[in-house]
Parts: C-alpha cells; structure tokens; sequence
C-alpha cells in the first residue's frame, strides 16, 4: 500500500511564497514518478508539476506546467524521502486544494495510480 502524506497548505497573503511537501516511502521514491496537482473550486484537477525518478534524454526529470512556470519549483530529497512543491508569487485566484500522486515508472506521463489526501492552500489578503 503507497501512502501519501501532505503537509504545507494555509492561509497565505498575495505575493507570498509557499512550499509544500509529500511524505512518500522510501521504496515508492527510488522507483516512482511524483507530481503536484491542484483543483480549484469549480475545477478540474490539473498536474502542475512533477519529477522521475530518474533522468532521461526522451523525458525531462521534471515538468512544470506552463501556467505557473517561472513561479513553481518542483524538488526532493531522496534521504528523507519528500517531494517538495515551492510557489512564488501567490495570486488572489490561486486557492485550491494540492494533491500529491504517484505513478509507477520512470516517466512523469499518464496515470498517476496513489494520491495523498489533498491540502488546502488559501490566498487573502
């Protein structure tokens, strides 16, 4: 069984920074793609960034979506094990839960199978 475990999510200001993180098995990071996904009320989920476990001439080792790019770092340390997630430069209507998921494979692409229980981020002023 793959557990997820998130943590990081709150009430944050615009323009602040946020850094999530997702506690994963050791086993599941040596051998599994990780990425960060968001919904945001109304909807659907969409995959924001993600990592594999290795790298690949064919497939980047991380992919950030193109909405946020510039603004999300996708990172992890492999001796703890987490996979972090850092925001900059939060917008008023960017709140959203954040899910992290895991997929089986080298590849960040496709299906992602195991998913942490989600955490709430909210920007007000």
């Amino acid at each position: 069984q793959v557990q997820l475990v998130e943590s990081g999510g709150g009430s944050v200001q615009p323009g602040d920074s946020l850094r999530l993180s997702c506690t994963a098995s050791r086993r599941t990071f040596s051998s599994n793609a990780m990425g960060w996904f968001r919904q945001a009320p109304g909807r659907e989920r969409e995959l924001v960034a993600a990592i594999s476990p290795t790298d690949s001439s064919d497939d980047p080792s991380t992919y950030v979506a193109a909405s946020v790019k510039g603004r999300i770092t996708i990172f992890k340390d492999n001796a703890k094990p987490k996979v972090y997630l850092r925001k900059n430069r939060l917008k008023p209507e960017e709140p959203a839960v954040y899910y992290c998921a895991t997929k089986e494979g080298s590849t960040w692409r496709g299906l992602y199978e195991y998913w942490g229980q989600g955490t709430q981020v909210t920007v007000s002023p």
